[in-house]
């Protein structure tokens, strides 16, 4: 049995029934078994109708849902309200996807060879989908998952994070009410770990939808079946720079929701932060007095703005990174242990280069602040780590803003914002050791078809 609690304080939430390795094979073959079976697919109009009365049964539940995730996953709950919607826009987003998704026509006739015939491709659900989920965003990354599924015609066997998987399983109940027919959608909570890497390695499997750490994915990468496809997001270690032109008063808000935001577990957190030696001190006085009236608590309160970290391990680890930067010279503000997930928040000034909160990603309510003096060496040390993801920059200067934008080695580059901006519809993907593929609904949709040109000859 899979215990569940919550995060702030660990106190039981509910015990759900685990799969072994018999129930994994079953739920395989139920899924390759609805693929295979053509004449029982949805028609784009059946699984348009599905997403759309799925829509409708989560907004119902918007609230239950949010002190769900609050439980769960210790997001405070103002912030899970927002999480909450954006899944139900998502999977309206699904649904719409099937009114302009298509082919294209292959010109014919340009060579003798080629006249006299017509081809163009149609687009084909790509198989059996494994998808292995993050805990941070417990509804919305599955909701990320399981509608392009959904919306492109591949059944789906979804396994959440173990310690948040309630949205999953209730957001899985919900698709079936929706009319969705048995053995398209399916969850999976394995006994063990070992079950997870047989998942995703599986021959039945078309394509891993994974979001999670580098370390499991790209592992999980090398043990795919011959033929599978998949895409992978992990997490980097978000560069900012603030130039020299920044406005002050305009960027502080915004960098105190990037780096705090669920304690700072999201991929694209706001980490590293340079800023130009002429505005440093004053950026850290304004910085750490915002962060300072940061209210730390029980997420299930609407004003808690910052909430626990989702295990007391995770809590213990970053209070380590932390001790090991002010032991290398960093200068600590704020911080400390408030309870055995709960950290305050904490901004650590010039850590060393080689500190691990300067090189990894840090998953928590923590932000390191750099001067520089020169732009070119603030973008050569925002470049400087193997992993990328999303970063920005806060400048007055158009041409600084293009350039930066131009030279940041980032899959997508604010301009005035934080790392942590996202919507569900636009491209979302890392870089290098950051991940593999593309996220977002309409990408992952794509990456869940296969094309099939058709030539015809008259």
């Amino acid at each position: 049995m899979l215990q569940v609690v919550q995060a702030f304080d660990r106190e039981h939430i509910a015990e759900l029934p685990t799969d072994d390795a018999a129930a994994l094979d079953h739920k395989l073959t139920v899924a390759r078994a609805r693929f295979e079976d053509r004449g029982g697919w949805l028609k784009a109009h059946q699984r348009m109708a599905v997403l759309h009365r799925l829509a409708d049964l989560v907004a119902r539940q918007r609230e239950t849902f949010a002190m769900l995730i609050a439980r769960e996953g210790g997001k405070p709950y103002t912030d899970a309200l927002v999480e909450t919607d954006r899944a139900i826009d998502g999977i309206r987003a699904a649904a719409d996807l099937l009114r302009t998704r298509g082919g294209t026509e292959i010109p014919m006739g340009l060579t003798p060879a080629s006249e006299g015939r017509r081809a163009w491709t149609i687009l084909e659900p790509i198989g059996v989908v494994a998808a292995i989920s993050a805990f941070n965003h417990p509804l919305n990354l599955i909701v990320h998952q399981v509608t392009p599924a959904i919306a492109t015609g591949c059944p789906v066997i979804v396994k959440p994070a173990a310690a948040t998987p309630l949205c999953c399983v209730e957001l899985v109940r919900l698709v079936q009410e929706a009319g969705m027919p048995d053995g398209w959608v399916q969850t999976l909570l394995p006994e063990s770990r070992d079950l997870s890497g047989a998942f995703a390695s599986d021959s039945r499997v078309a394509f891993l939808s994974f979001i999670g750490s580098g370390a499991v994915g790209w592992r999980l990468r090398a043990n795919l079946a011959p033929g599978t496809r998949c895409a992978l997001e992990h997490g980097g270690v978000a560069p900012v720079i603030v130039d020299r032109t920044a406005d002050i008063d305009a960027i502080i808000e915004p960098l105190a929701k990037g780096g705090y935001y669920h304690a700072g577990q999201v991929c694209v957190s706001v980490q590293r932060i340079y800023v130009h030696e002429t505005l440093k001190d004053i950026f850290v006085e304004r910085f750490a007095e915002r962060i300072g009236r940061l209210r730390v608590g029980d997420p299930r309160l609407a004003e808690t703005e910052v909430g626990p970290l989702i295990q007391p391990a995770e809590a213990d680890r970053v209070a380590r990174w932390v001790e090991e930067a002010v032991t290398g010279g960093a200068r600590l503000i704020g911080g400390g242990r408030l309870s055995d997930t709960t950290l305050a928040p904490a901004i650590l000034v010039d850590p060393p280069k080689q500190a691990t909160v300067s090189r990894e990603e840090v998953f928590g309510p923590v932000t390191c602040v750099f001067g520089f003096g020169d732009l070119d060496d603030a973008i050569r040390e925002a470049n400087a780590l193997p992993v990328t993801f999303q970063s920005s920059i806060f400048t007055r200067d158009l041409a600084v803003a293009l350039d930066a934008a131009e030279r940041l080695d980032a899959s997508a580059v604010m301009v005035n914002d934080h790392t942590a901006f996202r919507t569900d519809w636009m491209p979302f993907a890392g870089r290098r050791a950051s991940g593999y593929g593309v996220g977002g609904i309409p990408n992952t949709a794509r990456e869940m078809t296969a094309e099939k040109m058709i030539v015809f000859r008259s």
